[in-house]
């Protein structure tokens, strides 16, 4: 069953998007295909982000429309979202996406880990 939120706020950047519809077309994603964002225990600071494409959401998820991404947060998840803005960055060190939380009360030098 699909339900959009409101109570979740993510943003995603211009240059973001324009990464993930990419990465999405190179995977052949059809029209209920979308990105989950998930948050998971692990890295230096005690949590850390994972991005991945997926052909459908799970049953508990929130579904997020934003400028035509789908995007899928599992109900774990959500509750560390919260404000989150999603980047795509390139630098001389590499390219990836980057994650700004302002509820995040730390992080590490690796810049892919946080703490609350």
């Amino acid at each position: 069953m699909e339900h959009a939120t409101e109570a979740i706020r993510v943003q995603l950047t211009d240059t973001a998007i324009g990464k993930i519809q990419e990465f999405m077309k190179e995977h052949g994603a059809g029209e209920e295909a979308g990105l989950r964002v998930a948050v998971l225990p692990g890295g230096c600071s005690g949590f850390q982000y994972g991005l991945n494409i997926e052909d459908a959401p799970e049953e508990e998820d929130e579904i997020l429309k934003l400028h035509g991404v789908r995007i899928f947060v599992d109900p774990f998840s959500a509750q560390y979202l919260e404000g989150v803005q999603i980047d795509y960055v390139q630098s001389l060190m590499g390219s990836g996406f980057s994650f700004t939380n302002p509820s995040a009360a730390g992080g590490c030098g690796c810049g892919s880990s946080f703490a609350v």
